[in-house]
């Protein structure tokens, strides 16, 4: 048999088992959440077809959206998207069994997602693009952030005490701008420091990423102006490898940071509560202790979906999701949701290792750093072991704004693998740059 022949029924037979993969953990997936939407559906002893047919919709739309990219498109790889669906399924269950009424639109904002991530996925795909709309990006996603606060600041006003919403129609619809400008975060970070690291490339993304974050601290978005922090460590560390360097800007942070602590005492008063939350039971520690209480008592295999307490607490399907996944999937769950997230930022790193570019490595990593800084912050925070920053739980948490910008950070990881183009995928194995 000659050598041609058995490399061809070795892809053969890849394809096989990679077919009966896709089509084994689909139905895993599918099972998993009709068993979820039942106490939904069925509540109370009514039939609410609605959201039947909506859960019915989105399961259709994963089964429609794998065979399409797989014989459209020749995709062979699913990870990410199925993890991804995994945890959304779980959000819109958790979100609709609070609120009938928001699980369409939630749906809606899944299904955007996904649009977004295929449409960034290709614009990808073309490094020297990437290079072209960097610098517009960083002026347009800065522009734009100081004018939604502009906008918020004399028109909306405060939500929450943060200048980060824009409410459209009477509260139908809102916007939180900051969430798209974590994907040109990462975005112009990376492409910036892909080349060569010159003192310039620097210098603009050093003032590019003060000006975000200055941004987001008028705005009182300061769970965000962390996150965005952190993700700039990460980038620069990506590139220059210069510990040094890293540990004066966060010490130079730091500083920053208890001056304005110290001439803003209202920024400190937001804070106050942490570590304290037991000796504020019924005012500002309220929440946080109803989630420590109700979060142990579901024990590992949860009270069932509809029959948690924690549900009845203010933003108990977006800064509290992890409680309520807690009391009423379970600990068992809960925790490897928690895993999955650092599972991802393996993901990444390994992905990153043999990305065809440094671009794709600063991004990926970037993302993942990014998401996984997120979980923690939520996770943390509503646990009393961080201060609660109000930062949403990815995937997971109910918003429109949020569900597109995770979903573009996972284009960012799927573009590190080298499987996600199939034509270039081909001729690195043809040619022997994969084995």
């Amino acid at each position: 048999m000659s050598r041609q022949t058995k490399t061809r029924r070795l892809q053969q037979r890849q394809h096989k088992y990679r077919y009966v993969d896709r089509g084994f953990i689909l139905l895993l997936l599918t099972v998993f959440q009709l068993f979820s939407a039942v106490p939904v559906v069925f509540e109370g002893g009514s039939f609410y077809w609605q959201n039947g047919a909506q859960f019915l919709g989105y399961i259709a739309f994963e089964w429609l959206y794998v065979a399409v990219m797989h014989y459209g498109f020749k995709k062979v790889n699913f990870e990410l998207e199925f993890i991804a669906f995994f945890l959304c399924g779980i959000g819109m269950t958790l979100g609709a069994s609070v609120s009938k009424a928001s699980q369409l639109k939630q749906l809606c904002a899944i299904v955007l997602g996904v649009i977004v991530y295929d449409l960034l996925l290709w614009f990808l795909k073309d490094v020297r693009r990437v290079m072209q709309v960097r610098l517009p990006l960083a002026v347009l996603s800065l522009l734009g952030l100081a004018g939604s606060f502009v906008l918020i600041r004399f028109s909306v006003g405060a939500i929450n005490g943060a200048y980060n919403w824009i409410v459209i129609g009477n509260g139908l619809f809102s916007i939180q701008p900051s969430e798209f400008v974590k994907i040109a975060f990462v975005f112009v970070g990376a492409a910036t420091l892909d080349k060569l690291l010159t003192a310039k490339n620097i210098y603009l993304y050093i003032a590019y990423s003060i000006g975000c974050i200055g941004v987001l601290f008028l705005m009182k978005d300061f769970g965000t102006a962390l996150i965005f922090f952190f993700t700039f460590l990460i980038i620069a560390f990506m590139r220059s490898g210069d510990v040094r360097s890293l540990l004066f800007v966060s010490v130079a942070a730091a500083v920053g940071a208890v001056l304005v602590i110290y001439f803003k005492p209202h920024v400190a008063a937001r804070f106050a509560v942490y570590r304290h939350v037991w000796e504020n039971v019924d005012t500002t520690g309220y929440q946080q202790v109803r989630t420590l209480i109700y979060s142990v008592s579901g024990g590992l295999q949860g009270l069932g979906i509809g029959n948690g307490r924690l549900r009845y607490i203010a933003a108990s399907t977006t800064d509290l999701i992890f409680g309520v996944i807690c009391e009423e999937c379970g600990i068992l769950l809960a925790f490897a949701i928690a895993l999955t997230f650092a599972l991802i930022a393996l993901y990444a790193v390994k992905c990153a290792r043999t990305a065809p570019s440094s671009f794709y490595a600063i991004a990926a990593c970037a993302a993942a750093a990014l998401l996984l800084f997120q979980t923690g912050l939520n996770i943390f925070g509503i646990t009393d072991l961080l201060p609660l920053t109000g930062v949403t739980l990815p995937f997971l948490s109910q918003g429109g704004s949020s569900m597109i910008c995770c979903w573009a950070l996972f284009a960012f990881i799927k573009a590190s693998d080298i499987r996600a183009y199939p034509k270039q995928f081909k001729s690195a194995v043809s040619g022997g740059a994969l084995a």
